[in-house]
């Protein structure tokens, strides 16, 4: 009986490529760190002996487990699943692998925060959409991994985002050009330490306000999930019910603002002509609608913070408090229009 054959180790790599073990790793798992020259020798050495990397063999070399960490408060969303559809393929291509916690309640992130499961099993953390306190910003610090925060502005941390302040003042600025002087905000309510970008959206929406020479009316904020139908038209009993009652509605993401277009319209009330309401997102659902929205790409946040999550792996000079601002656009469609005449009145 023959013996068996020796399989061949990412040292018999290196010894005929000529080079050393640890640029045999890093040119297997596809980063870039590694000349083009020397990135053909290795492979035709590892074609040649047969060779295949393991995840295992690499993280003994490395000191690398080849795995970047996504935490997320759900994956229940059309921007989590955007955002991480976006990511996976620039991993991908890095041969690194996803391993997603997913922090749907205020408990479950107690547990996190306290194990901090991610400083065993990974290489990176990228944090969606957290608003974190300074502790839990502190144990995110002493990782000893690159840790960075996508969909928010982490000050001092790198970051991926969007100016949501910004985007909120751009879209009540289309509203008040419109003719709009009272323009309510719908808000979807979440657990505490959720909601980062809802707060950003309610100050940009205020500022715009401000600027416009009115007073904010803390009467014209109003809570409802998309999902339920009851509360969003309580809600919209509430802005009704008001002496001055609003003319146009700033949605803070598109689903609520269907949601609100819907229970108008059973409502008899006519949108735009009577009410009209602006969203954010440009989710599918927004053009399905002919909603004027909002937009931003959580696709597009995905993929660069994927690029920003291996520029830093890859190179211990990267700016450690890079951020990567977005742009948003305002989609002008068919649910907003000029105030009505008996809506509009005098500053």
């Amino acid at each position: 009986m023959p013996p068996a054959r020796r399989h061949p180790t990412m040292a018999d790599v290196a010894e005929r490529a000529g080079v050393s073990v640890s640029t045999v790793s890093r040119t297997l798992r596809g980063l870039a760190n590694v000349s083009p020259e020397v990135r053909v020798r290795v492979e035709r050495a590892a074609r040649e002996l047969d060779f295949a990397v393991s995840r295992q063999a690499s993280g003994l070399v490395t000191g690398r487990t080849g795995v970047v960490a996504v935490l997320v408060p759900t994956l229940d969303s059309w921007f989590t699943g955007s955002a991480l559809s976006g990511l996976a393929p620039s991993l991908r291509a890095a041969g690194m692998e996803l391993s997603v916690y997913v922090i749907p309640d205020l408990a479950e992130r107690a547990v996190f925060f306290e194990q901090l499961p991610a400083r065993r099993n990974a290489d990176a953390l990228l944090v969606f959409s957290f608003d974190l306190t300074d502790e839990e910003s502190a144990r995110l610090d002493d990782l000893g991994m690159p840790v960075v925060h996508v969909s928010q502005h982490a000050e001092e941390r790198p970051s991926v985002y969007v100016d949501d302040v910004a985007a909120a003042r751009t879209g009540t600025r289309h509203l008040l050009n419109l003719g709009h002087r009272r323009i309510a905000f719908m808000q979807s309510p979440g657990a505490t330490g959720f909601s980062f970008s809802s707060h950003e959206r309610l100050l940009g929406y205020r500022q715009a306000l401000t600027e416009a020479g009115i007073r904010p009316d803390d009467r014209l904020v109003v809570s409802a999930r998309a999902a339920d139908r009851r509360a969003v038209a309580e809600a919209l009993g509430r802005l009704l019910g008001l002496r001055e009652p609003p003319t146009a509605v700033f949605a803070e993401e598109d689903e609520l603002a269907v949601s609100l277009i819907w229970t108008l319209r059973r409502s008899r009330i006519e949108v735009p002509e009577r009410m009209s309401v602006l969203g954010f997102d440009d989710q599918p659902v927004a053009e399905l609608f002919d909603l004027t929205t909002v937009a931003q790409s959580p696709s597009d946040m995905g993929r660069a913070a994927g690029e920003l999550v291996l520029r830093l792996l890859d190179d211990p000079e990267a700016d450690r408090r890079r951020h990567v601002a977005l742009p948003t656009r305002l989609i002008p469609r068919g649910t907003t229009a000029p105030a009505p005449e008996s809506g509009q009145r005098s500053d």
